[in-house]
């Protein structure tokens, strides 16, 4: 019978053993799980501004009917991407600039004078540049991702296309 009894014992210390080894490798898996989680989610985050403006400015080319009403030029001493529309009998134009850590858009008649501060903060970008390529192209850097776009009227008359190109963009 103390044989008995001791043998119980040990049996359930083993038990209770490997039931502790259980509960310890669950929840270490679990903290394993939720520390690579937050790596994921902050990692998709970083390039999420970078991809909604880029996004944003393909659209609004794409969105422009007739050829030669997008240009790039300069805003205040900023680089940005004008877009012309002819309402009624006035020409209107859209800016689209960085400034002050944020990507603004200015929608006003031609002509007249605006400043920076007077447009709509659109997004935070800290670094957003528009060039005009001699093959008709327009290269838009925001942060570490640019984007090439084909204007209607461009050198080639091709339809505007999208290209990211990942890593540090020139401008």
């Amino acid at each position: 019978m103390i044989h008995a009894s001791r043998s119980h014992r040990i049996d359930t210390i083993f038990v209770l053993i490997i039931f502790c080894v259980f509960a310890v490798s669950v929840l270490m898996v679990l903290m394993l799980g939720a520390s690579t989680y937050a790596k994921v989610t902050e990692m998709s985050g970083e390039g999420h501004s970078e991809r909604s403006v880029l996004s944003y400015i393909w659209t609004k080319v794409k969105n422009s009917d007739d050829a030669g009403q997008v240009h790039v030029g300069d805003f205040h001493g900023l680089s940005a991407l004008y877009i012309d529309e002819e309402i009624g009998q006035a020409v209107y134009r859209t800016a689209i600039y960085g400034y002050n850590g944020w990507v603004y858009e200015l929608f006003c008649e031609a002509g007249l004078d605006f400043y920076p501060e007077d447009g709509q903060q659109i997004i935070r970008l800290d670094h957003l540049v528009f060039k005009w390529l001699e093959s008709g192209l327009i290269r838009v850097s925001a942060d570490a991702r640019s984007l090439l776009i084909f204007p209607r009227g461009s050198a080639s008359e091709a339809d505007s296309y999208l290209a990211y190109a990942e890593g540090g963009a020139s401008g």
